[in-house]
């Protein structure tokens, strides 16, 4: 690994410029732009914490990524979550309760973790938990959804705590969207975005990117039909291949610096948006930041892993705390070994090389 890579420095610097951006995303709302000023002193605050432990020898992340169901009402085509049998149909069993998750989130605050992603399944069916996170005003949880659950009962939601941000998947216009999640699946979309609009309520998109739609979501002709809606935050996500047939929308070395240089160019015309690009190049952060290096995740049942695309765990939360699951033999594994850091053809290099984690993994029993 780098030696002389500082993944703290790194990470605190990127929370420092995802708030100062969101800060000049909502200069036209001042209830927003309250929430926001409180919200950098509180990440201010993390970020020391964080960086106390780090001169005591241990590492926090900023971000965590929650998945607090295995349940989804879409079957959008080429999902990593089905594939790896961590979203199903069944009915959910033994999954974290709302009080358990307030828990987490009460732990993750006192480390210093300023970010918390929730994801699923589909979010929006544990209002229970959506509703515990939004009474941790120091944590922001953008909420990674497909918008179909939204309504005026979470708009209420969402306009009494603002630290609940969601972020609608879309794929580029009616055609990409449709194809991958289904009839109907834009006109909602653009529903939700000009009721949120009109109800000045800050929220982001979530864009899966592909072979097929990245030059498409990079244009200025899909970005303006976001922004002209009042969209302030863009997360690209690269298109992570979980199955032969899906393998080439994956992303390749072309693709990614069109992305890349695309991105590049938004963040100088569209100052007043949010962008963000998972996992990004990874080169500028010293190799992949899953297993706690930057982030980390835990699954519907608590179990701690990598991150979403690595769907192993070696240590529960139910048993144990964040701190301990940080520490757990399989992140330390891979922070300390060269995984995170090779080379590999693109998205994400754990569920690439997943032979090898399971190589790290033998002997352990998962939670």
């Amino acid at each position: 690994m780098n030696e002389e890579f500082d993944i703290q420095t790194y990470m605190t610097r990127g929370v420092e410029n995802i708030v100062a951006g969101a800060l000049k995303a909502t200069l036209k709302d001042p209830r927003e732009s309250a929430f926001m000023l409180q919200f950098a002193a509180a990440s201010k605050k993390a970020s020391k914490r964080r960086a106390e432990a780090e001169r005591n020898g241990e590492h926090i992340p900023p971000f965590l990524i929650a998945s607090i169901t295995s349940s989804c009402n879409l079957h959008c085509a080429g999902c990593y979550s089905r594939c790896n049998h961590a979203t199903v149909d069944a009915a959910p069993v033994s999954q974290l309760t709302d009080a358990e998750w307030l828990a987490i989130f009460r732990e993750a605050d006192e480390i210093g973790v300023s970010f918390i992603l929730l994801a699923g399944g589909e979010p929006m069916l544990r209002r229970d938990i959506i509703e515990a996170a939004g009474k941790m005003p120091n944590i922001l949880f953008p909420i990674f959804t497909n918008g179909t659950y939204i309504d005026e009962d979470y708009f209420r939601l969402f306009d009494k705590c603002r630290n609940l941000i969601p972020v609608m998947s879309i794929e580029g216009g009616r055609e990409e969207t449709e194809k991958r999640r289904g009839k109907g699946a834009y006109e909602k979309l653009i529903s939700n975005m000009d009721a949120l609009h009109s109800k000045e309520l800050l929220f982001g998109v979530s864009v899966t990117v592909t072979t097929q739609n990245v030059r498409e979501v990079i244009s200025r002709a899909f970005l303006d039909t976001l922004t002209d809606r009042g969209c302030r935050l863009v997360v690209y996500v690269e298109f992570v291949p979980v199955t032969e047939e899906s393998r080439e929308l994956a992303p390749g070395e072309e693709e990614r610096t069109v992305l890349r240089d695309g991105i590049a160019l938004l963040r100088e015309s569209c100052p007043e948006t949010v962008f963000v690009s998972f996992p990004g190049d990874e080169k500028t952060s010293g190799g992949c930041i899953a297993a706690g290096r930057g982030f980390f995740h835990i699954n519907s049942h608590g179990g701690a892993e990598p991150c979403p695309f690595s769907p192993y765990s070696d240590s529960n939360v139910r048993d144990t705390s964040l701190r301990e699951a940080l520490r757990s033999p399989l992140f330390a594994a891979l922070r300390e070994g060269e995984l995170l850091t090779d080379d590999h053809a693109g998205g994400c290099v754990l569920y690439e090389k997943r032979s090898e984690v399971e190589a790290i993994m033998e002997g352990k029993v998962q939670p």
